[in-house]
């Protein structure tokens, strides 16, 4: 039974701009009085210098917009965007659109229908018989259990799959009027907006997709949200996300590793989702990491912020191109639940 491989994968983001633009162009004036001093303090420790938006708050203010017409704009933005990293996966794949067998999109930041998954198939000319998955609202984590089911797929009918991520984050911001609170303003300093796919084949060359895992503790589901309000979707980002995740992901990885006879030091590259520098610390502390492990997670942090879905796949695309390229990547990515989930890679010729 040949074993799933990410044999492609393709990126494509908006423009972007330097964290301190937005700053001084535009969130310095969004937040007001004794918040604003709370709010640049945050921006400025946000492990965040450059972030990409196909909404640009400094060309176009969308926060007193409601959810209607951000859904509308959605679909306007994410298509040609999702457009761009499917193409760019199937030929780093050497595969066309007809050969897909699944379509698997994950997106939390906008919802249509018909959505991304059939418009793209449509426009790409994928066959009438590709099955097709959407995922939506699992958030920062959702690529990890896409790729679960598209190697479950591939390994089932013995036929190609393909996953896309994408999120548009920028069409969020809060109204200046709404109720502030840090955590807010942390999820207005850090997110982002990125579509990246991932093309999964029955062999050949790539990362071979060894194990899909998970754990979620439920007693804390209230300390990540994402609500559909009637101004745009709402973020809730507890302060406790980090002592939850120092509590689990130890004995996430450790297991992980030991049902494939793996130690931690064998592993040359860690994909680690950025949920923002504190995350990132915590990961590092709990898993005793090399300083140079979460090397690529902090400087896709640093040029691309969080861009929920999509980022986990970014930072494994940073480590494929490495010299020399990482062979052994655990990917670990966290969200609503609170949900962690790992995956072990191995490249192969």
């Amino acid at each position: 039974m040949s074993v799933p491989v990410i044999a492609g994968l393709g990126t494509a983001q908006p423009p972007s701009a330097l964290q301190d633009e937005l700053w001084e162009g535009f969130f310095s004036r969004h937040f007001s009085g004794t918040t604003r001093s709370l709010a640049q303090r945050i921006f400025a420790n946000s492990g965040v210098t450059r972030r990409q938006a196909a909404v640009n708050p400094l060309l176009e203010d969308v926060s007193d917009w409601p959810t209607e017409r951000r859904m509308r704009r959605y679909q306007v933005e994410a298509l040609p965007l999702g457009k761009e990293a499917v193409g760019r996966a199937l030929t780093a794949a050497g595969l066309g659109a007809g050969d897909i067998g699944l379509f698997i999109v994950c997106s939390c930041t906008g919802y249509a229908t018909p959505g991304l998954d059939i418009l793209l198939a449509r426009d790409l000319g994928m066959a009438a018989d590709t099955q097709r998955m959407f995922v939506g609202h699992m958030g920062c984590y959702a690529a990890l259990p896409g790729l679960g089911a598209a190697s479950d797929f591939v390994t089932a009918r013995g036929r190609p799959a393909l996953l896309l991520c994408a999120e548009l984050t920028s069409l969020h911001i809060q109204p200046s009027s709404a109720r502030v609170d840090t955590q807010q303003i942390v999820s207005h300093a850090l997110f982002s907006d990125a579509a990246v796919a991932a093309v999964v084949t029955p062999g050949g060359p790539g990362y071979a997709m060894r194990e899909v895992t998970s754990v979620t503790d439920t007693s804390t589901a209230d300390h990540m949200t994402w609500d559909v309000t009637d101004a745009g979707f709402r973020m809730g980002l507890s302060p406790k996300v980090p002592q939850v995740l120092s509590r689990h992901v130890r004995k996430l990885v450790d297991d992980l590793l030991a049902r494939h006879g793996v130690t931690s030091s064998e592993v040359d590259g860690w994909a680690v989702h950025p949920g923002g520098p504190r995350i990132l610390n915590v990961v590092e502390r709990e898993l005793a990491l090399p300083p140079e492990g979460l090397a690529a997670s902090r400087a896709t942090l640093d040029e691309h912020g969080n861009c929920s879905s999509p980022t986990v796949l970014l930072i494994l695309d940073r480590l494929s191109r490495t010299t020399p390229a990482a062979r052994r990547v655990v990917m670990l990515a966290f969200g609503p639940g609170l949900t962690l989930y790992a995956a072990l890679l191995d490249r192969q010729d």
